[in-house]
């Protein structure tokens, strides 16, 4: 319970923060081209019968607009005077036109409105980059650095990889840290070259392996070698309760033998495969309890063990290297930052075509995915790294052409610029529920996603 809340609360937070700050974009350009913002709310103020919806709100005596807290935490909005929006408020479009009202300004100032959220989502994205890598920088283990080599699965083998090969670098440039990157170069890679007994050997790659297979297999493509030796042992937990001890090495779980933490990790993963499949608290007892070799000083020996109801036995692994952290000053964060989120920006657009695959559409995520990639521990940096790439996410799927998002207004903006001829306000409403529909439609298919994946059927 501890663990949700955490995370919910880091969610909440960038959550907000990004919408406060989209929405503020919008109701900056309003404001500087004079256009009446009417209301200005963090999430939905739904009405539920007679209640508003509204979990505060005021309106200061020299403004327009009411400012306020809904009670439906999917967002918010800046509902603007003379504008067909989510609200689809059609009564305000049958009055005579206004010179304070959106419709009444030209194109180009109506389109610097629209994408005023985009904008200030995708500045921001970079903002925070540049900031984490000046105040943290980049820490990561060079993959050349990496002696003792990758654990391959049977798919990364059939194509010629063995375990302990050093990943150095592919046709499409130098391997330099594990991660997402890593995976994607070799998908698309001709070839690969690895270190192996030392001496450097390159392999042939089809250029097209499927991204989502090399993460989705278990085990995955390619892991990192990591002993199954202990270097400390957490408190209260199941290692710590049998004894365990700092430079214990595991050699087995049952009569599976263990070679490596991967290999360990493997083996409670089926067993959370079987403990998901008991129908009793026995059966459930009867697999977490365990029998667990180990070698101390030489001597192995054998004890059981209950692993926790997540089948944890509660230890930190041995790391073999030592990280490096490439350290940056204050003006030589912003071209990193920039780069870098350029990056995050090109590779999850490239990675889009995944969706359009069963497994692909399987893998899209609703709040509950959102929120499970918060650490379960508050730590700043991951949640601003998150926090920055839910904002370059959030600026990307408002910008598409989508009626409903600012990317719809923004393509009948520049139809209207080109043509010189506005779209009929009845095409306009017309297109806003269209595209309010498509909208609800993914999110209902995302969250049920979670659900399903929640309930263990994906």
């Amino acid at each position: 319970m501890e663990i949700f809340l955490i995370r919910l609360l880091q969610f909440l937070l960038a959550i907000s923060l990004l919408v406060l700050l989209h929405e503020g974009g919008h109701f900056f350009f309003s404001k500087l081209f004079g256009v009446r913002v009417e209301k200005f709310y963090l999430f939905f103020d739904v009405t539920v019968g007679k209640w508003t919806g509204k979990l505060f709100h005021f309106k200061p005596k020299t403004s327009d607009t009411e400012y306020g807290v809904g009670w439906l935490p999917l967002g918010g909005y800046c509902k603007i005077a003379g504008m067909i929006d989510e609200s689809f408020d059609t009564e305000q479009m049958k009055q005579p036109e206004q010179p304070w009202e959106f419709r009444s300004k030209p194109a180009w100032q109506r389109l610097l409105i629209m994408i005023g959220g985009v904008l200030v989502n995708f500045l921001l994205a970079l903002f925070i980059y540049s900031m984490i890598l000046f105040h943290w920088g980049d820490t990561y283990v060079p993959l050349s650095s990496m002696s003792q080599g990758m654990e391959f699965n049977e798919e990364a083998k059939a194509l010629g990889f063995q375990d302990g090969d050093v990943l150095l670098s592919t046709d499409r440039g130098e391997l330099k840290k594990f991660g997402a990157d890593m995976f994607r170069q070799i998908s698309e890679a001709k070839t690969v070259t690895v270190l192996r007994n030392g001496e450097p050997v390159e392999l042939s790659l089809p250029g097209d392996l499927n991204l989502l297979d090399m993460f989705k297999t278990e085990p995955i493509f390619a892991r990192a070698y990591m002993p199954a030796v202990i270097d400390s042992v957490l408190p209260d937990m199941p290692a710590a309760q049998i004894g365990l001890q700092r430079g214990d090495s595991l050699l087995a779980i049952g009569d599976k033998s263990i070679g490596s933490f991967g290999q360990l990790t493997d083996e409670l993963a089926r067993l959370g495969d079987v403990l998901a499949a008991a129908t009793t608290i026995q059966d459930s007892m009867a697999i977490r309890c365990v029998r667990l070799t180990y070698l101390r000083n030489g001597v192995a020996d054998t004890l059981e063990v209950e692993l926790t109801e997540d089948l944890k036995l509660g230890f930190v692994p041995k790391q073999l290297y030592e990280p490096i952290t490439r350290e940056y000053g204050f003006f030589e964060s912003f071209p990193a930052g920039i780069k870098y989120g350029w990056h995050v920006l090109t590779s999850y657009v490239d990675d889009l075509k995944y969706v359009f695959t069963a497994d692909g559409a399987k893998s899209l995520g609703g709040f509950g995915a959102i929120g499970s990639l918060f650490p379960s521990t508050w730590d700043w940096h991951r949640f601003w790294e998150m926090t920055a790439f839910l904002s370059i996410i959030l600026a990307f799927m408002n910008i598409l052409p989508i009626p409903a998002l600012d990317g719809g207004h923004v393509l009948f903006l520049i139809y209207e610029m080109i043509t010189r001829r506005k779209p009929s306000e009845k095409f306009m409403i017309r297109a806003e529920y269209v595209g309010f529909g498509i909208v609800i439609l993914l999110m209902v298919v995302a969250n049920l996603n979670d659900i399903l994946r929640w309930l263990g059927y994906m």
